[in-house]
């Protein structure tokens, strides 16, 4: 934060839907100490996605866990929009985390016994949204990702890709201004990931989303936008 005031940093922040400065988070203490991720600065912008590359164990993880209110760094802040997240009560956090920023993961993270649709429901059911309303979001996002035939399916009897497209419909349904995927392409055949990563992209410029997309495959990289890369907890390179 060396040379940026305040004022200077939220109104750089209020050109982003996403902007990180500084961020550095350790684990342990004493010997057993581990900088897993070392004064990362970056922002993103409505309608932009942004992949972030790296080996396993360079921080990829750490940071998307510190964009997405996941985790609270050692040092440095994240915005979100207008306000900086990091200086947020946990309460204010938490509501985010459920009414802005849409997860979706590697290990798609479906309830098993919920169907589809069920699964897609809910962010909404945490949000207290209105039955009817629920009905018809959770039918446009099943729509969206191109499984509107498989709301009643539950996990277990549908594909890989098509789990992860029912993760990407729960991530979307609460239309999130933010959307954060953790390696969500890492358990895809190399076909179905390219499909997944389309439909991503595809999204992320319809709704004007900023998006935030970790994954080691180079095949993929040529849907960004743009692309962070990480090593050793540090950002080398941005293009």
């Amino acid at each position: 934060m060396s040379g940026t005031t305040t004022g200077e940093a939220a109104s750089r922040a209020t050109t982003s839907a996403l902007r990180a400065e500084g961020l550095t988070r350790v684990f342990g203490s004493g010997p057993g100490q581990v900088t897993a991720l070392s004064g990362a600065t970056l922002e993103v912008a409505p309608g932009e996605l942004l992949v972030v590359r790296g080996p396993s164990g360079s921080g990829k993880t750490t940071l998307l866990n510190l964009l997405g209110g996941l985790d609270k760094p050692t040092a440095g802040r994240v915005w979100l929009g207008e306000r900086e997240l990091t200086a947020l009560p946990e309460a204010q956090v938490i509501a985010a985390r459920r009414d802005e920023i849409g997860y979706v993961f590697q290990s798609f993270g479906l309830v098993p016994v919920l169907s589809a649709a069920e699964n897609v429901e809910v962010p909404l059911r945490l949000r207290r949204t209105p039955v009817a309303e629920r009905a018809e979001r959770v039918q446009a996002a099943l729509a969206a990702v191109g499984l509107a035939d498989h709301a009643r399916q539950r996990p277990y009897e549908l594909s890989g890709g098509q789990q992860q497209r029912v993760g990407i419909a729960r991530a979307l349904v609460a239309d999130p201004t933010v959307l954060i995927a953790d390696e969500p392409t890492g358990q895809l055949d190399s076909a179905t990931a390219a499909l997944i990563m389309d439909l991503v992209r595809q999204v992320v410029h319809e709704r004007a989303m900023a998006a935030v997309v970790s994954t080691h495959d180079p095949l993929l990289l040529q849907r960004a936008d743009r692309v962070v890369e990480l090593r050793d907890g540090r950002i080398v390179d941005q293009r």
